[in-house]
């Protein structure tokens, strides 16, 4: 048991304190408040001066699918040999040996959404799961969390290089809507032929998953830069009445108006980037801020490894420094993207109950003198500052 003594504490949710305590116990959040009464077994951490709040999330990376300094044996996200490939699970090519996860935890990461990259139209099931572990199957917060799909550029240059279908945004919308309409009658099927097994259709992997998309078990993550990419993304989800989630939407401060009539759930990034495609004309770090003035609860992304994982912080850091409020941006790195992603009832804030997922900072985490003092994961101290 630890109790976290005197800081102060943003808890994401509701009432932040100045000076108050958190208590932690079986990998649990038992209480927060003022001047809580101290179980005798507890390890009391001085916390004086420091910010706790609940451990950061990043919610579209690669955590563990690209891994460090490795090259192509250790490119593992992208499996660019068919344009449809849902049944594909992120956690059967994530090594939570690489040196990332680490680097993650150590800055205050403890939960990421990690799954396939964008070379597919669709690229298989992305995973949310903790950043500290040896094995992946006990660092699962939910899986799957999302069927990644791509519009644009990456699939059409991708497919445009071995010559076959698709290679223009008509044929990447499709290819969708024809796997989502075979997933329609897969689902019909099973359901109506439940009790004959002579009728009912064989299994097929990744029909299954996109049957739980149909079901609004778990979104589409749409990778989509441009604005028409955007729309075309809603409204193939309008289309077949399924949930999404926006990632990367780079071009969304142009169309903030439509986005908010919508509610879209936006997930912003990787903005520390270069302009390196045509895509990217219009990245900017002022698109969070403007998404977020107009009314939109956002996440900011890192995109790992494009941005490095440990500088999720700092993201956040450029996009107050653009005109995002800077709780809303400490909001967009913590319970925005629990939100977002539908695991906010077990991380993204500090309240009785949720995970004890818990990072202490010596100054503003948007600073970038500040640094990480304690992390905790499912209650277990992972790290310390010397």
């Amino acid at each position: 048991m630890y109790v976290l003594k005197g800081g102060n504490v943003l808890t994401m949710s509701g009432e932040n304190y100045d000076k108050a305590d958190v208590v932690i116990d079986k990998g649990k959040i038992m209480d927060v408040g003022e001047n809580l009464v101290v179980p005798s077994d507890a390890e009391v951490i001085d916390t004086a001066g420091f910010i706790v709040m609940p451990g950061m999330i990043d919610a579209h990376c690669h955590l563990g699918l690209w891994e460090n300094a490795m090259g192509f044996e250790g490119a593992d996200g992208n499996e660019a040999t068919d344009p449809v490939t849902p049944q594909m699970r992120a956690i059967d090519g994530i090594n939570p040996m690489d040196k990332y996860f680490e680097e993650a935890y150590k800055a205050g990461v403890t939960t990421v959404v990690t799954g396939p990259g964008s070379a597919n139209v669709i690229g298989g099931q992305f995973a949310a799961i903790k950043t500290f572990g040896k094995r992946i199957d006990d660092m699962i917060v939910k899986e799957p969390a999302a069927v990644k799909i791509a519009f644009g550029e990456n699939p059409k240059s991708v497919y445009n290089e071995q010559h076959k279908m698709p290679i223009t945004r008509m044929a990447v919308a499709a290819l969708l809507r024809q796997e989502l309409v075979k997933a329609q009658e897969y689902m019909e099927n099973m359901e109506k032929f439940a009790d004959d097994p002579e009728k009912r259709p064989e299994r097929d992997l990744g029909l299954e998953v996109l049957v739980k998309v149909l079901k609004h078990e778990i979104p589409l993550k749409a990778h989509a830069h441009r604005a028409d990419d955007i729309f075309t993304a809603l409204r193939i989800a309008k289309e077949f009445n399924v949930d999404i989630t926006l990632d990367h939407c780079t071009e969304g401060h142009l169309i903030a108006d439509y986005l908010v009539e919508k509610n879209a759930k936006c997930i912003v990034g990787p903005s520390l980037s270069e302009r390196s495609k045509i895509e990217l004309t219009h990245l900017s770090f002022k698109t969070p801020g403007i998404l977020s003035n107009a009314g939109l609860k956002i996440a900011i992304m890192t995109d790992h490894p494009v941005i490095p994982i440990n500088y999720l912080p700092l993201c956040a850091g450029l996009a107050v420094k653009e005109g995002m409020e800077e709780m809303e941006a400490l909001k967009a790195i913590t319970i925005y993207p629990a939100e977002i992603t539908g695991i906010d009832k077990t991380v993204g804030s500090i309240e009785k109950g949720k995970d004890a997922d818990i990072t202490v900072f010596d100054g503003n985490p948007t600073d970038l003198r500040t640094k990480v003092k304690f992390v905790f994961i499912n209650g277990k101290m992972v790290y310390k500052s010397e």
